[in-house]
């Protein structure tokens, strides 16, 4: 996660928007981060993410109790957030 997204706040909206308690929200986004932080990137730099493949890996995890759907919802409404912060896009 950039340094320019202030956590709480983020937590706070993915919680509002999907009723999923903010604890379990964070474990979501830290099983992501690993993920993310595992990706290799292009030659541009760029860390191509399979939206899937992100989903299998957060469900896979033996501390998440949560279905593929709603570990989907949250990373959709993660990624709308950072997008309406212009801090994140999709590769064409």
């Amino acid at each position: 996660m950039s340094d320019k997204v202030n956590e709480q706040e983020l937590v706070n909206v993915l919680s509002a928007k999907t009723k999923v308690e903010p604890q379990v929200i964070r474990l979501v986004l830290k099983h992501e981060q690993t993920f993310i932080n595992k990706a290799k990137a292009n030659a541009k730099g760029e860390v191509d993410i399979d939206s899937d493949d992100l989903v299998d890996y957060v469900t896979a995890q033996r501390d998440v109790k949560l279905d593929e759907i709603t570990v989907e919802t949250i990373l959709d409404a993660e990624m709308d957030y950072l997008m309406d912060k212009g801090l994140a896009g999709y590769i064409d």
